[in-house]
């Protein structure tokens, strides 16, 4: 118990190190690209690191929080075994499996947790994070236009627009779709525009047609000039991406993609991806550190540099594959869970596979 409490203390201790060096790398590292955009769209230096970074470090957290534990468990393993103590206790008659048991447990609670963090947090922080990036950045702001969005306006109540434009806050080609809690729609709205009114805070809908469908299957046909109508939907809402689901909890994603799926939506891979993302990645935390463990438990020519070079090697080549797989996630040429998922079990394959061939 003491050598696990021993190695629990250290291995975090070594993770929360990293992880703070690594926050700070990525926020210097993204400043220095970014200032100029901030300053001449007018965000000051208050909102930049009192609203704006904040709210960026839960996502840099997230990001690269198997990539910390990872090298905290090489560098803390390399050093027990340049140090011959993983030999020494394995000559003892304790096993390696016994060895990886505080790493294990780690793992675990760091996997639950950032799949807490992951689901729930970070959406939180990225709202006011990307909201900040689409005002003060070029490369948000260059994407004025938006095509094909569907938006659910409230239980049972749905909002389809072809076309977009962010800066006069216009919609064309729109339909407004309610349902009861069975599916069963029960009104159904076209108009050619619809036109954000800022004195109002209301939408402006020229030459709307207003269809009501009865229970026994009549419906009535109204068609009206202009129609002021309230909704929860605001310009900047029709002004998400397909990024949209990280901004989203687990819960409110999923009722997300549930829309636009009934409404008969295309081009959802991306954020189904990204759905599922949030089951998965957390996962990458866990399989790392079966991979780091036996990696650096044997000694190597070199030392510790060589042990954490192979290490970082696989550990980029595992973050890649993520990268890889996704598009073809978001081209439906896998399933997205598949491209969610597959990565994680590949690797987990490969560190069971390190695990068994290692000395125990």
């Amino acid at each position: 118990m003491t050598y696990d409490l021993h190695i629990i203390k250290r291995f975090l201790m070594g993770y929360l190190l990293l992880t703070g060096g690594l926050i700070i790398f990525f926020v210097v590292l993204h400043y220095v690209e970014y200032i100029d955009d901030f300053m001449d769209r007018g965000a000051t230096m208050k909102e930049v690191f009192f609203v704006y970074y904040p709210n960026y470090i839960p996502e840099i957290v997230r990001l690269t929080s198997p990539l910390a534990l990872f090298i905290s468990a090489v560098f803390l393993t390399g050093r027990l075994s340049q140090k011959l103590e993983i030999a020494s206790l394995q000559t003892a008659g304790v096993s390696l499996y016994r060895l990886l048991l505080p790493f294990v447990l780690v793992g675990v609670f760091v996997t639950g947790f950032m799949f807490w963090f992951n689901g729930w947090i970070v959406p939180q922080t990225n709202r006011t994070r990307i909201a900040f990036e689409q005002d003060y950045t070029k490369d948000a702001a260059s994407g004025a236009e938006y095509a094909n969005i569907h938006r659910q306006n409230s239980p049972g109540s749905i909002i389809s627009v072809n076309f977009y434009e962010r800066n006069s806050k216009t919609a064309t080609a729109v339909t407004f779709q309610s349902y009861t809690k069975d599916g069963v729609m029960v009104e159904r709205i076209d108009a050619d525009r619809m036109t954000w009114i800022d004195s109002l805070s209301v939408w402006r809908l020229l030459n709307p047609v207003i269809v009501s469908f009865q229970e026994d299957g009549q419906f009535e046909r109204r068609e009206v000039v202009r129609l002021d109508t309230t909704l929860s939907i605001r310009p900047r809402d029709l002004a998400r991406t397909s990024g949209d689901v990280e901004a989203m909890t687990i819960g409110e994603a999923r009722d997300y993609l549930d829309t636009l799926k009934r409404t008969g939506a295309n081009r959802i891979g991306q954020s189904l991806v990204t759905y599922y993302g949030k089951y998965s990645y957390p996962f990458a935390n866990f399989i790392l550190i079966l991979l780091a463990v036996p990696l650096a438990s044997v000694r190597r020519k070199g030392g510790q540099a060589v042990q954490l070079g192979i290490g970082l090697f696989i550990a980029f080549v595992y973050l890649a594959l993520m990268k890889l797989i996704e598009p073809f996630g978001y081209a439906d040429t896998i399933t997205p869970i598949t491209a969610a998922w597959l990565p994680h079990i590949l690797f987990l394959i490969f560190a069971g596979l390190v695990l068994w061939r290692v000395p125990k």
